[in-house]
């Protein structure tokens, strides 16, 4: 970790970004060195690629791309404000919107240049799947925010007018072009598996692969109205890549810890058995992140998990929650009972205590607007103040290959009951949870999710409902969930009011199970008895139905929208447009 920090540290300071020279001293300026001056070492080969991983993978925040580690939200987890995604007031911006081809011009100029240097192809080789593995990595998040955008393959010069004024290319064209390049990557790259889990291989490679070809392959399929071919074919692709990755890596799912799901995003160090790729942090570099700071202040919107989605965790013998007679109404100690162990190991839940601690807490409604107070990611309380987090955060891990495969295989109709017990089985066998028996759930569709997802058809519709589930559940707050959405077509979701927990009125309740009450929902004037946590009715906390009861509601006043015509792409910046008249815009977007 510290090796590629450093690495990245001497990229920014030797200013690589245009290429490399081996004498130091001798260094031209930058916009004057020459292609034929670079590369002429391994060393700046392994320099200049080591510049990619902090420029273009996500970090611990949103960057103008909605990427982020932890901080997710749409209708996983829901905070006290709503992004424009959700509120219909999403406007052409005049620039930036995640228009940003910077960091890809560096990773062209070394796919272009890389070999000036004389070096034998089997040194720059596996350093041009790195650049290939970030050019698809870039293109892959580009076409699913855009659509059709322009294909770069060289580096273009400040005089070339034609090449900066090019047209957008077809989606098509765009992703066949990502294959090939991911393709080159997985054929070149290391196969030493990285113990370290910071630098790229061919089983991270393989991941990439994965993951972008189930993201096409289920668009193309759900998205009838774009008319995109070879749908089938890229699920195949994501089949093809995640068999092998599954049958040669050499990756497992951690059992590590008591709590092994918790353990594994808390523990300052990757799983390396289940991380394929991680970005790093560390105390002697000074670089930190900030999610314990996140989940325990009321600074960064009091995040929490909705209703519908922890209604969605099973039981803890494998049957659904949302069949329990009188699962609505059930109030917090008693709905949390016996439930998939995932859910005690995301949340507090009664009995929770933190890392290195014995003190019980219950759900603090001062840190979350749900009550459903996340603790995935969360270390001891050593690292609570503001950015002193420093655990990693997990970029690729071996368990969403395995549900990757599920799903492809699920929506091609070859799904079998060998492919569940080799992927859907490892991760619920993590917390002793029962596997899923496809033929039981393709004969009883689950319609609590049903009614959610409401493309999804066929012989297979109860068994895609329920890989659907394990996916929402084991990758919650892995910035998963837009992507899904989008890619399934399931975006009036979004438009459903978000709830927490529910209370039948105002008065004194126990959330952490100890007969002891916690907090106290009043009306009118405060209460002065001691040791409640204290939430003034139409204030602090919005329930349904009032003084009456129900669920907490959140942002109650702000109406949601979600139009269907537009709102699964974003719109090209009109700047960009304007100094480019051959960019068209997205269907809609005025």
């Amino acid at each position: 970790m510290k090796k590629k920090l450093l690495y990245t540290l001497l990229s920014v300071i030797l200013g690589i970004a245009a290429g490399c020279k081996k004498d130091f001293l001798d260094r031209q300026p930058l916009s004057q060195v020459a292609p034929s001056a670079a590369f002429r070492s391994e060393a700046e080969l392994r320099l200049y690629t080591q510049s990619f991983y902090d420029r273009m993978l996500p970090n611990a925040d949103n960057d103008d791309k909605g990427f982020s580690l932890y901080n997710e939200g749409i209708d996983n987890i829901i905070k006290n404000s709503l992004p424009v995604e959700l509120t219909g007031n999403r406007t052409i911006p005049v620039s930036g919107g995640g228009w940003n081809w910077s960091e890809l011009r560096n990773v062209i100029y070394f796919i272009q240049y890389h070999q000036r240097g004389g070096l034998d192809p089997s040194i720059t080789n596996k350093y041009l799947a790195v650049a290939k593995f970030f050019r698809a990595y870039f293109y892959y998040n580009m076409v699913a925010r855009f659509g059709d955008v322009p294909w770069y393959g060289e580096v273009i010069e400040p005089a070339d007018s034609a090449s900066l004024q090019k047209p957008r290319d077809p989606r098509t064209l765009v992703m066949d072009s990502v294959l090939a390049d991911i393709d080159f990557a997985i054929a070149n790259a290391s196969t030493t598996k990285d113990n370290g889990a910071d630098q790229i291989t061919k089983w991270t490679a393989l991941a990439l692969k994965s993951r972008i070809c189930l993201f096409e392959g289920t668009f193309r399929k759900y998205h009838t109205e774009l008319n995109l071919p070879n749908a089938n074919k890229f699920l195949e692709e994501c089949v093809k890549a995640s068999e092998e990755l599954i049958s040669k890596g050499g990756y497992t799912i951690s059992k590590t810890g008591d709590q092994p799901y918790r353990d594994l995003f808390a523990s300052y160090s990757a799983n390396s058995n289940e991380v394929l790729l991680a970005r790093q942090y560390s105390t002697a570099l000074q670089i930190f992140h900030n999610v314990n700071y996140y989940t325990i202040t009321p600074s960064y919107g009091k995040p929490g998990l909705e209703k519908k989605f922890v209604n969605s965790y099973l039981m803890k013998d494998g049957t659904r929650f949302t069949d329990k007679a009188g699962y609505a109404t059930m109030q917090f100690s008693e709905e949390t009972l016996n439930r998939d162990p995932r859910l005690a190991q995301t949340i507090r839940t009664p009995g929770y205590t933190r890392i290195g601690s014995t003190v019980k807490r219950f759900p603090d409604f001062g840190a979350t607007v749900t009550g459903y107070q996340i603790t995935k990611y969360v270390t001891g309380e050593v690292d609570d103040s503001f950015t002193k987090s420093y655990n990693p955060l997990i970029i690729f891990r071996y368990a969403e290959v395995l549900l990757n495969l599920a799903e492809a295989k699920a929506e091609l109709g070859t799904l079998q009951q060998s492919d569940i017990d080799k992927t859907i089985l490892l991760t619920r066998d993590r917390v002793g949870m029962p596997n899923l028996n496809m033929a039981a759930a393709n004969a009883n569709p689950d319609p609590y999710l049903a009614n959610q997802y409401k493309n999804v058809t066929g012989s297979n519709k109860g068994v895609i409902l329920e890989i659907r589930r394990e996916r929402r559940i084991e990758l919650v707050m892995e910035n998963f969930r837009w992507n899904d959405l989008m890619r399934w077509k399931e975006g009036k979701l979004l438009e459903d009011q978000f709830k927490g927990m529910y209370f039948p009125g105002p008065g004194k309740y126990d959330l952490d199970g100890d007969a002891k009450d916690d907090i106290w929902i009043y009306t009118g004037t405060k209460p002065t008895d001691p040791g409640y946590h204290y939430l003034k009715l139409g204030t602090d906390i919005d329930l349904e139905n009032g003084v009456n009861g129900g669920n907490v509601v959140i942002n109650k006043n702000i109406t949601k929208k979600f139009d269907e015509t537009k709102d699964y792409l974003y719109p090209i910046p009109s700047g960009e447009i304007l100094l480019n008249p051959k960019l068209t815009q997205n269907p809609y977007w005025k």
